[in-house]
């Protein structure tokens, strides 16, 4: 759900540069040599998902998997869907690069969020389990990312609230979309490569108090 250059307040897009900024510095700091290539394959997944998407107002409806970005990579999560949106505006226009900052946030921060809300469920050795808090990472990320968009178009101005509104209601139909599929990718991830949720492994800590 890419926002298009010139629909935000210049306060709007600077703040979501920062935010941007922040997110991926974090990212990166975090990011391991082990992680390199997931983060790949996640910006990959996110840059071909979202190239069929369809225009509404001042942005557009389309698949993001970015909860399962969020799942595997944590906060690395930014620097990866940070790439597949600079590659999308630079060669298909999608967006634009004065709101690359905000399009990241919008995107990257629910990723971010659900991973630490739905940890310890992916982790589980229960399927089921797993699968259950998988979907409610991909339609929560949609769901945290519609929000996002509706606000930064709601502070620009009066004028987007009725195009805000439609995107939340438009974006339905995606968070179960992709709720299924991110359940469905769990699932698959626990049977053939369940090493790529060492992210979610309980810490010392956590064992120790359990």
């Amino acid at each position: 759900m890419h926002i298009v250059d010139g629909a935000l307040s210049n306060d709007v897009v600077i703040a979501g540069g920062v935010l941007a900024v922040a997110g991926m510095a974090i990212g990166l700091k975090k990011m391991d040599m082990e992680k390199i290539p997931a983060a790949g394959v996640m910006a990959a997944t996110f840059f071909v998902a979202s190239l069929i998407h369809v225009p509404l107002g001042p942005s557009s409806v389309h698949l993001i998997m970015n909860g399962l970005a969020g799942i595997i990579l944590g906060w690395t999560a930014f620097p990866a869907l940070f790439v597949g949106l600079l590659l999308q505006a630079i060669f298909f226009g999608y967006g634009g690069v004065t709101v690359l900052g905000i399009n990241t946030v919008a995107i990257a921060l629910p990723a971010v969020l659900m991973h630490f809300i739905c940890k310890n469920g992916i982790h589980s050795p229960t399927k089921k389990i797993a699968m259950f808090w998988g979907g409610l990472a991909g339609a929560g990320s949609i769901a945290l990312t519609a929000v996002l968009v509706t606000l930064a178009l709601a502070i620009t101005g009066e004028a987007f609230i009725p195009a805000a509104k439609l995107i939340i209601l438009a974006h339905l139909p995606v968070m179960a979309i992709e709720g299924f599929l991110c359940a469905c990718a769990v699932a698959l991830i626990h049977r053939v490569k369940p090493e790529l949720f060492d992210t979610f492994a309980p810490t010392p800590k956590e064992v120790s108090h359990a």
